[in-house]
């Protein structure tokens, strides 16, 4: 329990330290070069070297790490792992300064993501992610995250709508704006923007651009009687990110080379040169073969040989709602990783990678469950099935038991990011 509670809070401080994607894969650059992973660039050549790790960014919030074995030769495949940087949330819009009645100074932001609406309401608030600046003639980015407990979108008050308990439709551009400031005529037009490049460091008018999220305050923390429960924003999916790139670089492959995916924008679909639908994995992919002097057969020798969990949360049994969970395959939290299964292949489980995600942890010692929607119920899809589009390889979805996926603060389970962490070793050091 105690290495369980450790693992914990050294993913709650992972969290903390990752508002939004851009800081999310700081962190994970953050950790891997803590380990000697040697940055490389897409617009460079790539010298590798055997028993070398090495991590590529793509548009800063997307990054794919690889470690190769002492013979890069010899392996027989790659063992990979997808997991995705971004979580719901609002957007901040260009120009979003909004004037209301000469008295309020609102932001105008959209939604990112299927958030559960009603639960960003009353809380503190910030503005996290990236400005395009102008310098030297080019333009480059900036990460900002504005430390401070800067905004807040307003209930309203029972009062006023006596239906509120009821259940209410929100208008997300009429009822979640958030508040920023009291409207003052002498600090003019463009408050915020200055705000914004205050935190990066920047003049306001060299910005040129930004991708600027609102993000939770509250900070992550342990509860339950015994300790059992973590509560934190954006458990969906920094803590499958933090359990996959912890695996990752405190292993050294053997028969297999090791790779480490996280991927932007699953929850928009996954759609952009930085998401799982992306050629992303296959041009790292490609490049590492191309590297080591592959040819052509002996790659897709690899890729036939190689094998893709995708770590994405999953939902536990609701205590207040268990008949929302599938009569037979119950995850609970704290019972370790959850396999994924569809009939419909919306999650890539098969018996036979089933049966390996099962050996992987039974070697760790750790406990595993089984998820699958209630036949009545559309799920979602994840990374699984849009990644092996690009790259055929076999795949198994998996996740971490949670409670109220897409709400601003989430729920799950003190012991199971050790057990991901512990199952994910297993995987990089087969």
């Amino acid at each position: 329990m105690n290495d369980s509670r450790e693992c914990a809070r050294q993913m709650l401080d992972f969290i903390e330290k990752s508002p939004s994607s851009y800081h999310v894969i700081a962190s994970v650059r953050a950790e891997l070069e803590k380990k000697g992973f040697q940055p490389l660039r897409e617009t460079e050549p790539w010298e590798l070297q055997d028993g070398c790790g090495y991590y590529v960014i793509r548009n800063d919030s997307s990054l794919i790490g690889f470690r190769l074995p002492e013979d890069s030769r010899g392996p027989e495949g790659f063992h990979i792992t997808a997991s995705h940087s971004d979580s719901p949330s609002f957007k901040v819009k260009c120009a979003p300064e909004m004037i209301v009645e000469e008295h309020y100074l609102k932001l105008n932001t959209e939604k990112y993501g299927g958030m559960i609406l009603s639960t960003w309401l009353d809380r503190a608030l910030s503005v996290a992610g990236r400005v395009a600046v102008q310098e030297n003639g080019g333009v480059v980015t900036r990460l900002v995250n504005v430390e401070e407990d800067l905004l807040v979108i307003p209930n309203v008050a029972v009062h006023l709508n006596r239906n509120i308990n009821s259940g209410i439709e929100y208008n997300p551009q009429v009822d979640m704006l958030p508040l920023y400031a009291g409207f003052d005529k002498e600090k003019g037009k463009d408050r915020f923007m200055r705000r914004i490049g205050e935190a990066a460091g920047v003049k306001p008018e060299d910005i040129l651009g930004h991708d600027l999220f609102l993000y939770v305050r509250e900070k992550g923390r342990i509860l339950g009687d015994e300790g059992e429960f973590v509560m934190s924003p954006r458990l969906d999916d920094s803590q499958c990110v933090f359990a996959c790139t912890k695996a990752f670089a405190e292993s050294m492959p053997s028969n297999y080379m090791n790779v480490c995916a996280v991927f932007d924008n699953e929850e928009v679909g996954s759609g952009t040169r930085q998401g799982a639908d992306s050629t992303f994995l296959e041009d790292v992919l490609w490049r590492i073969g191309e590297g080591l002097q592959m040819s052509r057969a002996e790659f897709l020798q690899k890729i036939a040989g190689s094998f893709l969990i995708s770590a994405d949360n999953a939902h536990a049994v609701h205590p207040n709602h268990p008949e929302k969970s599938d009569p037979t395959n119950r995850p609970y939290l704290n019972g370790g990783p959850v396999i994924k299964y569809h009939g419909s292949q919306k999650y890539t489980t098969d018996a036979v990678s089933a049966a390996k995600i099962k050996a992987w942890c039974v070697t760790a010692g750790v406990p595993y469950q089984s998820y699958a929607n209630r036949s009545d119920v559309v799920g979602g899809s994840t990374l699984g099935n849009i990644s092996t589009a690009h790259v055929s390889v076999a795949s198994a979805d998996i996740g971490l038991p949670q409670l109220a996926m897409h709400s601003a603060v989430e729920t799950a389970g003190i012991r199971d990011t050790q057990y991901a962490y512990d199952m994910l070793k297993a995987f990089y050091q087969e």
